[in-house]
C-alpha cells in the first residue's frame, strides 16, 4: 500500500483529497520523509568511511565536535536529544576507537570536556570534505543563491523544530 493512501486509510477516510494548504504540508511531509530516510543511510554510510566499528548514530556528535570544539557530555547529550547513559555509553565506544579523548574543562576543574583527537578530526574532516564534493557535483545545476535559500530554510525550519 502507499504511503499517502496508508495514512489516509488509518485516518478512516481512504477517499479523502488534501485540499488548500493540505496539499502543501502533505507535500512537506513527503519530502521530509525521503530526505530523512537518505540522510539516515548517508548517516551509516559516513560513519563507516570515519571508521568501520563506528555507529551511525555517533557521527553527528563527532560533527559537533568537529564544529564546535570540546564540549560537556550533558551538553552533548541534550543537543543529540539523548540521555546521559545512552551519551557515555557513545563517548566510551568513540574513545575505544581512539576519535575522541576526555580533558579537564578549564572552567570547572571538576568537569570534563570531550574532543576530537588529531585522529578523529582528520577522519571526520575528510570525510565531511567528500560528502560538500558530492553536494557541489550533485548540485553543480543549481545557482548559488538557490544553495544559499535552501541552507536558510533548513536552518529555520531546524530552529522551530528544536523549540
Amino acid at each position: 500500500m502507499h504511503e499517502e493512501a496508508e495514512g489516509d486509510a488509518r485516518r478512516g477516510a481512504p477517499d479523502a483529497v488534501p485540499t488548500g494548504a493540505d496539499r502543501e504540508f502533505l507535500s512537506l511531509e513527503r519530502e521530509l520523509t525521503v530526505l530523512l530516510r537518505r540522510a539516515r543511510a548517508n548517516q551509516g554510510e559516513m560513519a563507516r568511511e570515519v571508521h568501520p566499528d563506528l555507529e551511525p548514530a555517533a557521527y553527528g556528535l563527532l560533527v559537533r565536535l568537529d564544529e564546535c570544539g570540546g564540549r560537556r557530555a550533558t551538553d552533548l547529550a541534550a543537543y543529540i536529544g539523548v540521555g546521559k547513559a545512552t551519551m557515555s555509553r557513545q563517548l566510551r565506544a568513540l574513545e575505544e576507537l581512539g576519535l575522541v579523548a576526555r580533558e579537564p574543562d578549564p572552567a570547572d576543574g571538576r568537569a570534563w570536556l570531550v574532543a576530537l583527537t588529531d585522529e578523529g578530526r582528520r577522519r571526520v574532516g575528510r570525510v565531511r570534505d567528500a560528502r560538500r564534493a558530492r553536494y557541489v557535483s550533485q548540485l553543480a545545476h543549481w545557482d548559488r543563491s538557490e544553495v544559499s535559500e535552501l541552507a536558510r530554510l533548513l536552518h529555520e525550519l531546524n530552529d522551530v523544530m528544536e523549540k
